[in-house]
């Protein structure tokens, strides 16, 4: 392993090189050509779901100043503003994709993060987030991602910089695992000394410093590996990894710092543990039981299924060995998993949309949606569940998730009605993101 100094050296160069190859890159989807960036526009919605609502409305026009929502109502849009004609389609807020990994782009992604420098990550990651944005996906928050360094954090940055059009992101640098879990990398041999990308942390002093160091290179989460994981190899995730007193260290870490814990949980006895301890968000929840559904009522707090991705493996396959254990024990535990779902939807457990894609398979992500109507949730529960609940979520609720006076407009339009086939979702004409527009046609 490199000395601290060394490892310091190398993240300053690879940033370094990463911004420079970011600053030549194309530029980001901007605006379908004739569409001018304005300062005031309106939207002509033929159909508008606001987020808030429990029913669409007809024939609205939304009025945008700059990067935000000024009006929403029936009257016609004031003289002299560019309209952007939306009357054949509808509206709603852009969706949230509150557990996404831009930089997993294929299925070997223990190993992928050896192949590319986090300059290349940075390139390609871009380039993911953009097609994310470009189906609909206006946020992301970053469930920790597939480099040594921070390379989707950087994105975001640069993002937020103004020097490329994309999705809001936020999250954490890396996930956290111990020695031998889902983080680690227990399928190489012992003499090879290589670099995991996730933070492989033992004891409550490692957990702490590891707190720290995400908090200061930018994580707005920390994501904690509570338990074992499905796609990495030699581990269970029936097992819980860290002890309470290590996951009680990460959160109190966090907690002083304003920094929320996404805690991946599979197991149940990780789950309940987990929110104990004071989590925000419970990830995956593969083996959730009944009494860890009281507690995530009382404790009132998100869960974030993931669900999709395991039914994606089942019907697509995979060529990449690593996850054979995936493939095994999604066939063996999705048909349950899918069920304790629609039980946290009948007692109303706050779910949020969450694909664990992000870097490939874009236009598949809505399917986590359609899922969650497959399972008991209504068309408006579900879009509720991709906006204003994924909002709340990552405490934005008062910026985005919604078409109200005063929100940042990201906004997104598609053909047809969500709210009588939710399948709408995947026919996406219009996104536009603080007032930019990112996708019209």
């Amino acid at each position: 392993m490199p000395t601290q100094s060394v490892a310091r050296s190398r993240r300053t160069l690879a940033l370094a090189v990463a911004l420079s190859l970011l600053a030549l890159a194309p530029p980001a989807a901007g605006p379908a050509a004739g569409v001018a960036q304005t300062q005031i526009r309106a939207l002509r919605c033929g159909t508008l779901i606001d987020g808030t609502s429990g029913a669409a409305a007809s024939d609205v026009v939304v009025v945008i100043d700059g990067e935000r929502i000024v009006s929403v109502g029936k009257t016609a849009p004031p003289d002299g503003v560019e309209i952007i004609d939306l009357s054949d389609a509808t509206c709603m807020p852009g969706m949230v994709d509150a557990h996404s990994h831009p930089l997993i782009q294929t299925d070997s992604y223990q190993i992928d993060h050896l192949r590319d420098s986090s300059a290349t990550k940075a390139l390609k990651g871009l380039a993911a987030v953009q097609a994310n944005l470009h189906e609909g996906w206006t946020t992301l928050r970053i469930a920790g991602d597939a480099d040594v360094y921070y390379a989707h954090l950087d994105i975001g940055k640069a993002i937020d910089a103004g020097t490329f059009l994309g999705p809001r992101i936020t999250g954490a640098g890396h996930y956290m695992s111990v020695t031998g879990g889902g983080g680690d990398m227990s399928q190489i041999a012992p003499e090879q000394h290589v670099v995991a990308d996730g933070l492989v942390v033992d004891g409550v002093a490692e957990v702490q410093k590891a707190v720290r160091e995400e908090i200061k290179y930018g994580s707005d989460w920390i994501k904690i590996l509570v338990t074992g994981a499905f796609m990495s190899t030699n581990d269970s995730p029936q097992n819980v990894q860290f002890s309470p007193e290590e996951l009680r260290a990460a959160v109190e870490e966090a907690t002083r710092r304003d920094r929320p814990i996404m805690a991946h949980a599979h197991a149940t006895a990780g789950i309940k543990m987990a929110i104990e301890a004071g989590v925000r968000s419970i990830e995956h929840g593969t083996f959730m039981d009944a009494e860890a559904m009281d507690m995530m009522l009382a404790a009132d707090i998100w869960w974030v299924p993931t669900v999709y991705i395991g039914r994606y493996y089942l019907e697509e396959g995979t060529e990449a060995e690593d996850l054979d254990k995936m493939l095994e024990l999604t066939r063996l535990y999705q048909v349950d998993s899918e069920e304790r779902i629609s039980e946290g939807i009948r007692r109303g457990v706050k779910i949020a949309i969450g694909s664990d894609f992000g870097g490939y398979a874009q236009e598949r992500n809505v399917r986590e949606v359609e899922m969650m109507v497959e399972l008991g949730m209504n068309p408006m529960q579900a879009i509720k569940a991709a906006t204003i609940v994924g909002a709340e979520l990552l405490g934005w609720e008062d910026r985005i998730g919604t078409i109200e006076s005063g929100k940042l407009a990201d906004i997104i339009a598609v053909a047809g009605d969500p709210l009588a086939d939710i399948a709408a979702l995947r026919d996406v004409r219009f996104v536009m993101v603080g007032g930019r527009v990112a996708r019209w046609h």
